[in-house]
């Protein structure tokens, strides 16, 4: 019997392996993704603001179709995965900030100069600070790297630089900039608060792009088990047009510290010449939303309690200030494109449940524009047995608006699941390239994070180009007009094939590893190998 058994499974893989390896079109054309995503990204969404009205009408969509194709809810209330959060709105016109020296005080202009960041203290207060410049603001141990050493930044405000330097690898790079790991050093040292200066040679967005929507609120999760930085009083950005002001009569210059930046190359640490005096005014205001769960069980008695995480943000930024007019940002691309390949993927894997061996589980997450908030629930308290997570495949704003020729996969060179999705590319006539732009910090900077942090093998992919080429900079120009505006809408050229082969490359991906003999496994050089538990370490 064991024999037989064997026999079959092999069978079962090798069916579906050679169903994957067919032409696209015999799984996808693309259609039914657009049809998804042109719902998903329709105005009476109001672009699917976490919390909102036009989200729950999103998400009720997302149940519908998976309720008619059949797929068992998985979260804590049927397909609904309820949480709670706080909604932080900057009062702009009751808060201030300035530069002081020598007693005289040099008025920021908000939205102009900077603006303040949500992730302070409440209640806030009136706060005067020195201002101390630390380079990138970091601490990485594992390269014995320390922005803080020989400085004293106690009760101090840190000014840092977003970036890097150069010989810090990718991932670790990414994980000691989030909020968490950089409060946590700062904090320590004795800071009391943080200006970000943003990079010039790594910004996704123009400055007047990143302003405009500065008073949009924010959210965060509710519950002290997720205040990641306590003890902040002071949270800036600052506009790099602007940032020379802040370096007068410190012997050093913005100019200066912008060179270091693009290359990556140390920095050096110094006191500058002003205090900082400022008041961010906020509201704070309970909200609720909510995460989409779903199951599709596996044919393997044994394998079947062990689950594949595809995952995808629903969520998109809502209504804001008018670009052309429009004030709905419809996020067609950032994120309709995913959920609605995880409705397309959900449909056609349930048309053939038999030849997977373990369960799929569908997991459309809320709040990633807020701070990948809904992954972070989902992480800390799955709907599931958490150590049934073999890995996670996750997709935002894959951007199939050019031919599918090179692929970006984030997390290639951390975990075997990495060099899984490369061969699946190749197979299928497709390049497999690590993330091109490490500044940019892809890999943190959306929902595989979560999921990483909890020990799980994940991978994140996205349709890219070879660098110089036209299609590289369709990329850029895409990511200067459109991200984040109302121009994310369906009205944009899309490349059906693009979509249809990347849905094929996510789909023999997603069958590879519910039918494999084992499971996903961190790489013994990868940084993020510490948080693996023992089943993927």
């Amino acid at each position: 019997m064991r024999r037989f058994a064997i026999l079959s499974t092999a069978i079962l893989i090798l069916a579906f392996e050679a169903s994957a390896q067919d032409t696209t079109k015999k799984h996808f054309d693309g259609k039914t993704w657009w049809s998804h995503v042109k719902t998903l990204a329709d105005d009476n969404m109001e672009g699917r603001d976490t919390g909102s009205q036009g989200l729950l009408r999103a998400e009720a969509y997302v149940v519908h179709e998976l309720s008619k194709d059949k797929l068992t809810p998985a979260g804590s209330d049927g397909f609904y995965q309820p949480v709670k959060l706080d909604k932080r709105q900057i009062d702009e016109k009751n808060s201030y900030a300035s530069l002081v020296a020598d007693g005289k005080e040099q008025a920021l202009v908000l939205g102009e100069d900077g603006y303040f960041g949500t992730l302070v203290d409440v209640p806030t207060k009136e706060v005067t600070a020195p201002l101390v410049f630390a380079g990138y603001g970091l601490q990485i141990p594992e390269k014995k790297y320390d922005d803080l050493d020989g400085i004293d930044v106690k009760g101090k405000i840190v000014v840092y630089i977003s970036g890097s330097p150069a010989d810090v690898p990718t991932g670790l790079s990414a994980h000691y900039q989030t909020n968490l790991e950089r409060w946590k050093s700062l904090k320590a040292a004795g800071a009391i608060g943080a200006i970000r200066i943003f990079n010039p040679a790594a910004m996704d967005l123009p400055w007047a792009r990143f302003s405009l929507n500065r008073t949009h609120p924010t959210m965060g999760l509710a519950g002290a088990e997720f205040q990641e930085t306590a003890g902040m009083k002071v949270s800036f950005a600052f506009n790099p047009t602007n940032a020379e002001k802040l370096f007068a009569g410190s012997g050093h210059t913005f100019a200066e510290i912008a060179a270091l930046a693009k290359d990556r190359k140390p920095m050096p640490h110094f006191p500058l010449a002003f205090s900082l005096k400022s008041k961010a005014a906020m509201e704070v205001t309970p909200i609720e939303s909510a995460n989409v769960v779903a199951k599709l069980t596996g044919a393997d008695p044994k394998l079947k309690d062990e689950y594949v995480v595809l995952s995808a943000h629903i969520d998109h930024v809502g209504i804001g200030e008018p670009i052309n007019g429009d004030r709905i940002y419809n996020g067609a691309m950032d994120n309709a494109s995913g959920s609605a390949l995880l409705l397309d993927l959900a449909a056609e894997l349930k048309a053939h449940p038999e030849k997977l061996r373990r369960s799929v589980l569908f997991v459309f997450v809320t709040g990633e524009e807020k701070g990948l908030l809904g992954s972070k629930y989902f992480a800390e308290h799955p709907t599931v047995d958490a150590r049934a997570m073999i890995a996670n495949i996750n997709t935002d704003m894959f951007l199939p608006i050019i031919p599918l020729k090179v692929l970006v996969v984030e997390g290639l060179a951390e975990s075997d699941l990495g060099d899984q999705a490369a061969k699946v590319a190749e197979s299928l006539g497709v390049k497999p390239i690590p993330d091109p732009k490490p500044l940019r910090n892809y890999f943190i900077r959306s929902d595989q994070y979560n999921f990483v942090r909890h020990g799980i093998p994940a991978v994140a992919m996205s349709v890219s180009a070879d660098p110089g080429t036209a299609e590289d900079k369709t990329i850029e120009t895409w990511l200067a007009n459109r991200y984040h505006a109302p121009s994310d809408d369906t009205n944009q050229p899309i490349d059906l094939g693009a979509a249809a082969l990347f849905e094929e490359i996510v789909l023999k991906l997603t069958a590879q590893v519910a039918n494999a003999d084992g499971t996903p496994h961190w790489k013994s050089d990868s940084f993020f190998k510490r948080f693996a538990t023992a089943g993927n370490d």
